[in-house]
């Protein structure tokens, strides 16, 4: 969601050596821009999967399986499951993400021209009118996103952990849809919605802050400072980008990880005893069965995706909009 504004950050980092770089949301063909980002994205989306469901295993599973490691885990899934049980919710989750991701891509470059160009006439520097716009258009995108995805993450997170003691077996997503609006209503697809606004702009802020510094930092560790007249290559754009992109998703794992296992056992427990589970009773849950370790239940896969998902995400979105760009 937040990869259409990769090419803004990257100019305050090194306006110079990333001019080049600069693909506005007029210069693009939306249809190759969407088709071309859907077959990328959903590659990417696979290949990082497997570490998605065992972060989720590790966050909802209760005894042994809690405090055993990411690799541990994921070789007992491979045992007991195979191959597909390392994919589990995949299917769901590719096509589920697929109009999804137009609306918060869209959402998000549309609104992110806009803030720019509202704010041409304000005594700002050119870093601050971007670092403006990039934040309005994550809010914007996060608003329209999370009303999204938050019933599709409680879809895929219900067949991730579909096998482990307690919890309720699936035929499939429907079967989850109809399960959980007949035990709970529409409400119950929207699990953890509120924590999920509350906090994915604070940390969608830290990701690009992270990013950004670490771009500039690496820039400059290179020799392209304001005053330099040499333009990178562009491998060396590609691997700055990635390597700003794992730095970043390092950083930003370290600090939602606590949050990310709260909202991932309020959307698939029920084990909560009278009344609708919340945040509070998700939190004393977890502080009783493991006390304050428990937040980061999941940390090393978590810390894995993340790094993995900055680095190919950067790399993937910088593709996609070179490949997207109308014919002169």
């Amino acid at each position: 969601m937040a990869a259409a504004a990769a090419e803004t950050s990257d100019a305050s980092a090194a306006g110079i050596a990333l001019a080049e770089a600069n693909i506005n949301w007029e210069r693009l063909d939306k249809t190759r821009f969407h088709l071309i980002g859907a077959i990328l994205f959903t590659v990417q989306q696979g290949t990082l999967h497997p570490t998605a469901v065992v972060k989720t295993r590790m966050q909802v599973a209760e005894g042994g399986l809690a405090h055993m490691s990411g690799f541990s885990v994921f070789r007992r899934i491979l045992r007991s499951d195979g191959i597909p049980g390392i994919f589990r919710g995949f299917g769901t989750s590719a096509v589920g993400a697929l109009p999804g991701r137009v609306l918060a891509l869209t959402s998000l470059e549309v609104s992110k021209e806009m803030a720019f160009k509202y704010t041409e006439h304000f005594d700002m520097s050119e870093a601050s009118r971007i670092a403006v716009a990039n934040g309005v258009a994550g809010l914007v995108s996060s608003v329209f996103s999370s009303s999204y995805f938050v019933p599709l993450d409680v879809i895929c997170q219900r067949l991730m952990v579909q096998g482990l003691p307690g919890m309720p077996t699936y035929r499939g997503p429907f079967d989850v849809i109809k399960k959980v609006v007949r035990t709970e209503g529409i409400r119950g697809l929207y699990r953890g919605f509120g924590i999920t606004m509350l906090t994915q702009s604070p940390a969608s802020a830290l990701w690009w802050s992270s990013y950004g510094g670490a771009q500039h930092a690496i820039w400059r560790s290179l020799g392209y400072g304001n005053d330099s007249q040499t333009k990178p290559s562009q491998s060396e754009l590609v691997a700055v980008q990635a390597t700003a992109g794992t730095i970043a998703g390092a950083c930003s794992s370290i600090i939602t990880t606590p949050i990310d296992t709260i909202k991932t056992r309020l959307q698939v427990m029920d084990n909560y005893g009278s009344g609708r589970p919340s945040v509070m009773k998700t939190t004393r849950l977890l502080l009783d069965e493991d006390g304050w370790r428990g937040f980061y239940r999941g940390f090393g896969p978590r810390f894995l995706n993340m790094s993995l998902w900055g680095t190919s995400m950067i790399v993937t979105y910088e593709l996609i909009k070179r490949l997207s760009v109308k014919p002169e």
